[in-house]
């Protein structure tokens, strides 16, 4: 199978097509044809081999896998033997290391039906950021009706679904991004728009019961000063920094929170069937839609990963594989 692939870690510019050997089944997984996969800054991580800590999942000297991608949509071409949920030709998408290719089997823990309504790209599109902004909103924040919510860098991946979860959950949603994403937040349903560039979001003097930050870009206290006594301080970055200072800024919310009213919080979301398929709802529903700044062909995956480092891509960027992505 044709896969975008590295031997060992270092910049995005060693990637190169090749040939790879199809992946065997295990007897609770499904092998699927992957006609998209969405990428995210966590890939530019598995890459790289990146902050270090990443190499737990990764290989330590070099990578287990070595092709970037974990996010997928396809058609399920075989199952294993154990697998009743899933039969050969149905269309599904989910979450398995190493989308970038034409070929994953995938956990069926970790794997749900795409609806025939729903492109391959959007559904790759809604996983990893879809189920970050969902887990982040709904089981650490624990957003309720009314409630104020602040998303900082509010255009990106995350940023955009966490936006329209918010609305969905009743909130009241401000989102911070740069002046030519004003319009696109406006039309996702936020309620105020911060240009970050004309204004201070930390100097308006208003406080919000969550803050979902995706830039870092802000000290600690900075961001603390805009929640409640009683809010939620959601951080979900820490790239802006390497060596001991990402210790520093990865480890901080954590060893102050326990000493301050307010909750400062960092999460791990992980993957699973029901909360793929309550996104799912979401985007059938429409109150819910994957936002794609770009479609990739294979080879194009070092360039989009080079522009996820930069840091201003808006929404997702998707790799088509296979067969149009947007059967």
């Amino acid at each position: 199978m044709k896969a975008i692939h590295a031997k060992t870690y270092g910049s995005p510019d060693q990637l190169q097509v090749s040939d790879r050997p199809k992946p065997t089944l295990a007897k609770n997984q499904v092998l699927v044809r992957v006609h998209a996969a969405a990428l995210h800054v966590g890939d530019c991580f598995t890459v790289r081999g990146q902050p270090f800590v990443v190499r737990v999942e990764t290989g330590w000297r070099k990578p287990k896998v070595g092709i970037p991608g974990y996010d997928f949509s396809g058609v399920i071409e075989s199952v294993g033997e154990s697998v009743r949920e899933f039969q050969a030709g149905d269309e599904v998408f989910g979450y398995q290391s190493g989308s970038g290719s034409e070929y994953v089997a995938a956990d069926i823990n970790q794997t749900a039906i795409k609806p025939p309504g729903v492109s391959h790209a959007e559904a790759a599109a809604i996983v990893t950021s879809g189920l970050t902004a969902l887990h982040a909103l709904r089981d650490i924040a624990k957003v309720q009706s009314g409630q104020t919510v602040l998303i900082n860098g509010a255009s990106g991946g995350v940023g955009t679904f966490a936006v329209q979860i918010a609305k969905t959950m009743g909130a009241e949603v401000t989102g911070v991004c740069s002046r030519k994403n004003v319009s696109l937040l406006r039309s996702l349903g936020a309620d105020q728009v911060i240009d970050y560039q004309r204004e201070d979001f930390t100097r308006f003097g208003n406080r919000y019961d969550c803050v979902l930050d995706n830039v870092e870009n802000r000290s600690l206290s900075e961001l603390r000063s805009i929640l409640k006594p009683a809010g939620t301080l959601i951080c979900n970055s820490g790239t802006g920094a390497t060596g001991l200072a990402f210790w520093i800024r990865l480890l901080k919310p954590l060893v102050v929170s326990p000493f301050v009213s307010q909750r400062l919080c960092r999460f791990v979301s992980t993957p699973n069937r029901t909360d793929l398929q309550q996104l799912m709802q979401m985007v059938v529903e429409g109150t819910v839609r994957p936002v794609i700044a770009e479609e990739h062909r294979l080879d194009e995956v070092p360039e989009a990963l080079r522009l996820l480092e930069c840091g201003h891509t808006v929404g997702k960027r998707v790799v088509a594989l296979n067969a149009s992505s947007t059967n």
